[in-house]
């Protein structure tokens, strides 16, 4: 028997049968000949459907049974994300109607349809997909709706006549985040809070003007559990040499990466390391993205002026014994993340360089003094998320690749570093150092992954 997965249907033969239709009864148009037409359905479809089917379609047909589980992934995967919500809609449009009240709900197929509930069916299917972010984009003639998905885009299938439906849809996520309809000539950030059956969500909404209409990307933080080192994809002798300087009692440490790198979830895995009845813990952040009991955390908010390093000199005053800083953004919150290392306290922290010898010199472009940076920071871990290969699968989506691992570079500070970084030496120079001292680099550690057939080379292309 044929799998419902390998049909191919032309679009020009799914626009005979309404998404609502088809979405409804689970079946697909196959062939259409004059009044006759061929149609695949579960196996399990009753007589009494079929005769109905025949009435609602008017036409003569063939039925071709399927297993359903098959025939109702291919029909989502066929109609795109909320075809049947989109159709109404966009007939109701055409009819001048106008749709519901607004409220944010799981998705049922028994709602009626609404904006609400093509938003949320686009969420629905963002999470499905595993997407860390959701980009909605007006061109002057065209509407386009992409995922990133293991740190790519992609876009999924979404009926054309979205395109009519855009200024609505655009709205609707304005309101929930709770943000200005009316400012369309300026950028605006926002927040949606959710809560559903599968777990709490936090969603960062980013509107940004464009000469074609507001563009929008949706983030999505879900409450994640926190792992350990060991479960990040770091080998023994780096989770050694992390931990040895963990145990440090002053001093900073590092993470550099691009965004998206999986910086904060490295610091949240050392964080677990260190989080023990005799130590107090104070973290800034923006925004908190892990939950992690037994830490103070803060939230770090410029419009009323508590930045980071406001932050920093308030928490110095709560006698704690390490502080997480989310980013090392200006001079000023350098300058008293590393003073607090000079006085006693462990200091996490994040930069956004290239490399691991980068850090340090992008420390001194800040306008730090190299005294300060030699003596306070202790190791510097660069990192980047690379995507897994794994086998032609469903999962996947036939792309070969399934989730994510780490590919990094750690440099301790040994005497002879610091004293390059007091000399002011280039980073070429002092990763000739460190490297000669043991470092092994980014593109050699992702090469050991794609030996041991994790990754390809052309990921490490991409990435390193």
């Amino acid at each position: 028997m044929k799998k419902a997965l390998d049909l191919e249907i032309s679009d020009v033969l799914l626009s005979k049968l309404p998404a609502r239709i088809a979405l409804h009864y689970s079946i697909l148009p196959l062939a259409q000949e004059n009044s006759s037409l061929k149609l695949a359905v579960p196996h399990d479809l009753p007589h009494e459907t079929k005769e109905e089917l025949k009435v609602i379609l008017g036409k003569n047909l063939e039925f071709c049974p399927y297993p359903r589980r098959e025939l109702e992934a291919l029909i989502s995967k066929l109609y795109g994300v909320g075809a049947d919500t989109i159709e109404v809609l966009t007939q109701e449009k055409e009819d001048e109607s106008e749709s519901g009240d607004f409220e944010l709900i799981d998705q049922d197929q028994n709602q009626k349809a609404t904006v609400i509930r093509l938003v949320n069916e686009l969420l629905l299917d963002a999470l499905k997909e595993r997407a860390s972010d959701v980009h909605i984009e007006p061109f002057e003639k065209s509407f386009r709706i992409r995922y990133r998905v293991d740190g790519l885009l992609q876009e999924p299938r979404v009926a054309e006549k979205i395109r009519l439906l855009a200024p609505s849809l655009i709205s609707r996520i304005k309101i929930m985040a709770s943000l200005d309809i009316s400012e369309k000539r300026l950028p605006q950030d926002g927040r949606i809070k959710i809560k559903r059956a599968g777990g709490a969500l936090d969603l960062r909404v980013s509107v940004l003007p464009s000469s074609a209409g507001e563009a929008i990307v949706i983030r999505i933080l879900k409450s994640l559990e926190l792992l350990e080192l060991g479960e990040l994809g770091f080998g023994q002798e780096a989770i050694l040499e992390i931990k040895a300087s963990l145990k440090k009692p002053h001093g900073m440490i590092l993470v550099t990466g691009p965004t998206g790198s999986g910086k904060t979830t490295t610091l949240y895995a050392s964080l677990k390391e260190l989080n023990t009845l005799e130590r107090k813990i104070i973290t800034i952040e923006d925004p908190i993205e892990y939950k992690l009991p037994g830490i103070i955390q803060m939230q770090a908010n410029p419009k009323i002026g508590f930045t980071f390093a406001k932050a920093l000199r308030s928490m110095l005053r709560h006698d704690p014994d390490c502080l997480m800083v989310g980013e090392i953004r200006d001079q000023e919150t350098a300058e008293i993340a590393i003073r607090s290392a000079l006085t006693g306290h462990l200091v996490l922290s994040t930069l956004h360089t290239n490399n691991a010898p980068s850090a340090v010199t992008r420390l001194l472009d800040m306008g730090i003094e190299p005294y300060l940076v030699s003596s306070s920071v202790e190791a510097v871990l660069a990192q980047r998320l690379i995507r897994k290969v794994c086998p032609p699968c469903e999962q996947c989506h036939h792309t070969g690749f399934f989730g994510r691992t780490v590919v990094y570079e750690l440099m301790t500070l040994t005497e002879t570093i610091k004293q390059m970084v007091l000399d002011r030496k280039s980073a070429s120079l002092i990763r000739r150092q460190a490297s000669q001292e043991g470092m092994i680099s980014l593109w050699d550690e992702g090469m050991k992954k794609v030996k041991k057939g994790l990754t390809t080379i052309d990921e490490i292309k991409r990435m390193v």
